[in-house]
């Protein structure tokens, strides 16, 4: 029995839906976009350049939670009920975003069911990326964790091509994003480069031997 194939989620399609509500606006490197906080009255669509999502404890300690690329959507927790956003965004490059109220964004979803089913369907991959990163956080070392940090950053395992060579990112960013120290990411990445699974050009190229490191018990 052949099953269904499952409609791609097409972005553009699914906001040119929204006819009221919508704006788009420009994002510079460093330029906050909402602050942990805030009220969640909006969710956003990354148009051009990328999106660095973290929290601040009580404590004050940082923690990067995601790093979003063209094509992804965020803030979209004011959706189901957020008053507030959990995180800060900030964009980490310059570029372009959408950004659709929270009411022009429900309307839309009422009036279109298989847009809503596509939405779903992306909100739904994301929340199983975060299960696998709590996962990779609580039983992986270090060192796996940014190997595989790494990999998803060079877009390894996921549609299309990888794209080997990443954008810059600060040695203090991958270590807030896998829960250690700046200076053992320093020690894994000087590993990782003596061993050939990475090595610095343009950019950082990330080669798929990197895999080693995370599928090696």
């Amino acid at each position: 029995m052949k099953s269904t194939p499952v409609p791609l989620f097409d972005p553009k399609q699914f906001l040119s839906k929204v006819a009221k509500g919508r704006k788009i606006q420009t994002c510079k490197s460093g330029e906050v976009v909402f602050s942990q906080g805030a009220a969640a009255d909006s969710l956003f669509y990354i148009q051009k350049g990328k999106i660095k999502l973290s929290v601040v404890s009580k404590q004050g300690k940082e923690a990067v939670v995601a790093i979003l690329e063209p094509g992804a959507f965020f803030g979209e927790g004011c959706l189901s009920g957020q008053q507030v956003r959990t995180s800060t965004a900030s964009g980490m490059s310059d570029g372009s975003l959408m950004r659709v109220e929270k009411e022009s964004m429900i309307r839309i979803l009422l009036e279109e069911p298989l847009l809503a089913d596509l939405f779903l369907r992306y909100v739904l991959a994301r929340n199983i990326r975060i299960e696998e990163d709590l996962v990779d956080q609580l039983f992986n070392s270090s060192e796996k964790r940014l190997a595989r940090l790494l990999l998803i950053l060079a877009n390894f395992g996921k549609e299309g091509k990888p794209e080997p060579v990443i954008a810059q990112i600060s040695q203090e960013t991958l270590a807030e994003m896998i829960g250690t120290t700046r200076s053992r990411v320093s020690f894994f990445m000087n590993k990782f480069r003596k061993l050939g699974f990475i090595e610095y050009k343009d950019g950082l190229e990330v080669h798929s031997s990197l895999l080693n490191v995370v599928l090696h018990d």
